[in-house]
């Protein structure tokens, strides 16, 4: 599987993700050291960092920024653990490049689902041919427009720059957390519930390839890998 690296000075924590990701195959180092985990990073190479803001010698935020500043390491996954919930402490995060962003006290079963998403991500550029055929669906980038069946849709800009941007990732996990930065930038007058009804709203207009948009409770939404995995 996956070779993670968990920065984390807490030792329950340390345990209960030590435990659960070696139980799910992945092979796992851990340190409370921010310094010791940058060490890590560039030694093992691994595929995903497990990174808590609230370390006793440099700040998490501080790791990443060196992590994504760094071009041996740059490509690195890197998911942040921290009980600090403020906005602009997510803010921060994505900006500096984190994949995801988990809340502590968290859901030990929905964090393993979120380090499969995240580690599901491909580390390099995503698509970006001008147009995109996919079974039912059609879309032309560069003149935003959208045909299911040769129907042409009424797509607003946001409902069509999710559209694409769930079909770039397709068959990996999106979090509301990353669709918020990615999509609307978080804005401080959102919450995860827009993404919500901005994807229902996506889907009805979709129609029958609405099912390509799909739900992964707990978690977030992913685009079908194949029109035929949708059934559609």
């Amino acid at each position: 599987m996956a070779k993670i690296v968990v920065v984390e000075d807490e030792t329950d924590i340390q345990q209960i993700l030590d435990y659960n990701l070696r139980e799910q195959g992945h092979k796992v180092f851990i340190t409370a050291s921010g310094e010791e985990g940058l060490r890590l990073a560039r030694e093992k190479k691994p595929d995903l960092v497990l990174l808590d803001l609230m370390l006793p010698d440099v700040p998490g935020t501080e790791v990443c920024r060196r992590l994504k500043g760094d071009a041996a390491t740059s490509g690195i996954r890197v998911m942040m653990l921290t009980a600090k919930g403020e906005e602009i402490d997510r803010v921060v995060g994505f900006e500096l490049g984190a994949d995801d962003y988990v809340i502590k006290p968290f859901s030990v079963r929905e964090l393993m689902l979120r380090v499969q998403a995240v580690l599901r991500r491909p580390t390099g550029p995503t698509e970006t041919s001008a147009h995109i055929t996919f079974g039912r669906l059609r879309v032309d980038r560069e003149a935003h427009r959208v045909w299911v069946d040769e129907e042409e849709l009424e797509l607003t800009a946001l409902e069509f720059k999710l559209l694409v941007t769930l079909y770039d990732r397709r068959n990996r996990v999106q979090s509301r957390a990353s669709l918020l930065s990615d999509v609307w930038g978080i804005d401080s007058d959102i919450t995860t519930r827009t993404v919500d009804t901005h994807v229902k709203r996506l889907r009805e207009k979709l129609g029958a390839a609405g099912a390509y948009v799909e739900t992964v409770r707990g978690v977030g939404y992913r685009f079908a890998d194949s029109p035929e995995e949708a059934g559609v």
